[in-house]
């Protein structure tokens, strides 16, 4: 069970402990610019998180994204990416030793040791020949690894409020003769949700968990569904929780029955899902403040 929550502040540029109670401090204070997805690894005690970098005029679509790691306490924070080694980091993932990332506006979804060595594009959707861009419906934003399985999810959000998100599923690992960027294994699990973001998976349950940002009702909601077979779509998702205030980061503590959601408002809010965990409840509300990234840290 979780002991405390970690949220990226992406006004701040802050990683705050978010403990259960609702008590809130600061442990990192300088994350660089724009963090949006991190992730806890409790065999070293540190947490990575990604950087979206400084926007360009109205976007993110310079390359200034990185990837930074510092231990539970703000201690020791190392760059494990440059600046620029990603395009728009967004949702982070851990498994199998290797960190794993969206690339919103790089179209990409990579993975790398957690010394920032080996990095490898699994996944890189195309981009327009004339102006070199990924298109809007192409940019990945939320991540879950199935270890088990070995199977791979992102989210790819559309246009904002836009009806058009989808979520993908492929392969982990690259089969032979097989590129990034030439996939034949991707399946399209769910389309036209209304923007969905981050991802969450439960291997014990086998359901995706994913926020959505999108125009209500069925936008800026938490969701769940179970994992479609290989071949298959997925149901209609199960909406847990509404009306957020541009909702983002998500970490599931399946133990409690619990999941938490962040959103751009400055809250953080606990959502049961099973019928005997505690009733829906806002953690934390930080006014001046905007959360992206969350995750859990057990005790």
């Amino acid at each position: 069970m979780f002991d405390h929550l970690l949220v990226l502040d992406i006004v701040g540029g802050a990683v705050r402990r978010v403990d259960l109670d609702g008590a809130l401090s600061t442990v990192v204070g300088d994350t660089g610019p724009a963090p949006d997805g991190i992730v806890h690894d409790p065999t070293t005690d540190r947490i990575f998180w990604t950087l979206m970098g400084p926007p360009s005029g109205r976007d993110f679509s310079a390359r200034s994204g990185g990837l930074r790691s510092a231990r539970t306490d703000g201690s020791d924070v190392t760059t494990v990416l440059p600046d620029g080694a990603i395009t728009t980091g967004k949702q982070l993932a851990i498994a199998d030793g290797h960190l794993y990332w969206s690339d919103r506006e790089g179209g990409r979804i990579t993975r790398a040791r957690l010394d920032g060595s080996d990095v490898t594009d699994l996944v890189v959707r195309p981009r327009d020949p004339g102006t070199g861009a990924v298109d809007i419906h192409d940019q990945c934003v939320g991540i879950a690894v199935d270890t088990v399985s070995r199977h791979l999810y992102w989210t790819q959000k559309g246009p904002a409020k836009g009806d058009a998100g989808r979520i993908f599923r492929a392969g982990l690992d690259l089969s032979e003769g097989q590129t990034a960027e030439n996939r034949t294994d991707i399946e399209t699990l769910w389309s036209d949700l209304p923007e969905p973001i981050d991802l969450w998976l439960d291997d014990a349950s086998s359901t995706l968990f994913w926020t959505d940002r999108g125009a209500p009702p069925f936008g800026n909601t938490l969701n769940s569904a179970p994992v479609p077979a290989v071949g298959e779509s997925g149901v209609e998702p199960t909406v847990l929780a509404k009306e957020f205030a541009e909702a983002i980061g998500l970490a599931v503590d399946a133990h409690a029955g619990v999941a938490y959601v962040t959103a751009l408002d400055g809250t953080v809010r606990a959502v049961p899902i099973r019928p005997d965990a505690p009733p829906e409840r806002v953690v934390a509300a930080v006014s001046g403040s905007a959360f992206t990234g969350i995750v859990g840290v057990a005790s």
